[in-house]
């Protein structure tokens, strides 16, 4: 996208114009920006500035945070089913029912929390989804004594979890569109994407000692108790009293699909940049899902005398430093003059390609720490998808990345559970764990080919009359 390049957080975007004349209805000249963080809002509370950097430092820390305790109450139930499973009294059947009604809850929320995250405010739907899977998980374990149906109360407490959660991402890509600059997208997107890693390591880690020392409900009460404790500092120190109000109607207005808004929605999912995207993050979701599911179970098939932590952190702790990297790496190329799409399409490829090959070299090695290191630089590559995709969705429609994420992510996470059950049906039927390598390798390819060829990165979501300024 054409840009006048300028320096301190101070350059002007075409397509910044673009989406304040869209929002606002006309361009006006915008005063100097305080270094406070109550700024940038309407009366009815929709964003309508960038931020500072000063400010974008402090939400990308605290959102970094609250993904990590999002990972941390989603991983709380997975770490404790043994113990429960033994305290309940629980057959692998019913363990699976608790495990896998979380996911079915997640499913359902993403396009319509992505919906509401550009209709009312990203923030507001992040605040209000974290205050109530915060308090579910802290009293879970009280769910358990109210009843004797222990396994229909955690049922349905995982099925909430995962409708309030499945808003999350999408309420994230929502925020970004409008709050952070094209230059920057990737490296807020990979920085705060690092805390699903910090959340599975933190929970990992204490939650295997609360266990330990307490029993399951310690876990439940810790995750839930940090969540709480983040969603009020955010309340008390980022957002002032107008931002945290959210009216009946608004919130109504929001939930529907209304023929006023400005988003001409028929043409949009007629373009086809559109559908690169959703098609490239459908394989991208699904064959992480795949590999997140199957690759302890090959660890140990493979390599049955291995250490568990060995294959469960190491991957983990190698995509931290990488998912931040992939971003300053977009951002810096977007600063030097590169074309916005050739960066996306850059990392898109290392992140879905390169990856793919390490991953087929896992099936190939009989070595125990060559295919640690395969499995950590495939899983630590797939991080640019976050530099990729992620930020692709906020460069195509801004003014509705929520719903479009909504979309992409609730198709990947369907496709997902597609790919787990196939790799599955192929380990029994080939007896060979190159089959499940290859159908990653196959279904990362079809999405990289199809973003390489249609995708965009200029905005669709304007009609002339917008784009006309």
């Amino acid at each position: 996208m054409a840009s006048s390049s300028g320096r301190n957080g101070v350059q002007v975007y075409s397509s910044d114009l673009v989406s304040l004349h869209h929002h606002n209805h006309h361009y006006h000249q915008q005063p100097p920006v305080k270094n406070t963080y109550k700024e940038g809002t309407k009366k009815d509370g929709t964003v309508d500035s960038y931020w500072t950097r000063p400010e974008s430092r402090i939400w990308t820390v605290m959102l970094l945070l609250g993904t990590c305790l999002l990972y941390c109450a989603r991983v709380t139930m997975p770490i404790c089913a043994v113990a429960m499973s033994s305290h309940f009294d629980w057959d692998k059947k019913q363990s699976g029912i608790v495990l896998s009604s979380f996911f079915w809850g997640y499913c359902l929320t993403q396009i319509i929390g992505g919906h509401l995250s550009d209709r009312i405010g990203g923030e507001k739907v992040l605040l209000l989804s974290a205050s109530a899977w915060g308090f579910i998980t802290a009293i879970t374990p009280l769910l358990t004594y109210i009843s004797s149906a222990h396994l229909i109360f955690m049922t349905i407490a995982r099925f909430l979890m995962g409708l309030l959660q499945g808003v999350y991402f999408p309420a994230l890509a929502s925020l970004f569109s409008q709050k952070v600059r094209e230059s920057e997208r990737a490296f807020t997107c990979s920085t705060v994407g690092t805390g699903s890693q910090f959340g599975t390591l933190v929970i990992g880690g204490a939650g295997s000692l609360l266990l330990d020392w307490y029993g399951w409900e310690s876990v439940f009460y810790f995750s839930g108790l940090l969540t709480l404790i983040w969603v009020y500092c955010m309340c008390k120190y980022i957002l002032n009293e107008k931002e945290l109000i959210i009216r009946l109607e608004h919130l109504a207005k929001g939930l529907s699909l209304s023929k006023q808004t400005k988003v001409p929605w028929k043409q949009l999912f007629k373009k086809a940049p559109i559908w690169a995207v959703i098609v490239a993050q459908l394989s991208m979701g699904s064959t992480f899902f795949t590999l997140l599911s199957w690759l302890p179970t090959f660890f140990k098939d493979t390599f049955p005398e291995s250490k568990g932590w060995v294959f469960n952190v190491v991957p983990w702790l190698v995509a931290i430093p990488t998912s931040l990297f992939s971003g300053f790496l977009s951002d810096h190329l977007i600063n030097q003059g590169y074309k916005t799409i050739t960066v996306r399409k850059f990392m898109q490829v290392i992140g879905s390609g390169v990856s793919s090959i390490f991953a087929l070299c896992m099936g190939q090695t009989s070595s125990f720490c060559k295919a640690i290191v395969f499995a950590s630089v495939s899983i630590g590559l797939q991080t640019f998808n976050h530099s990729g995709i992620s930020v692709n969705v906020q460069d195509l429609a801004p003014s509705c990345a929520g719903l479009l994420f909504g979309v992409g992510n609730t198709g990947g996470a369907l496709l997902g559970v597609v790919c787990v059950y196939l790799a599955g049906h192929l380990i029994e039927t080939t007896g060979s764990w190159v089959s499940v390598f290859n159908l990653v390798a196959t279904v990362n390819a079809l999405g990289l080919c199809t973003f390489l060829i249609f995708g965009e990165a200029q905005r669709m979501d304007t009609d002339s009359a917008y784009i006309d300024l």
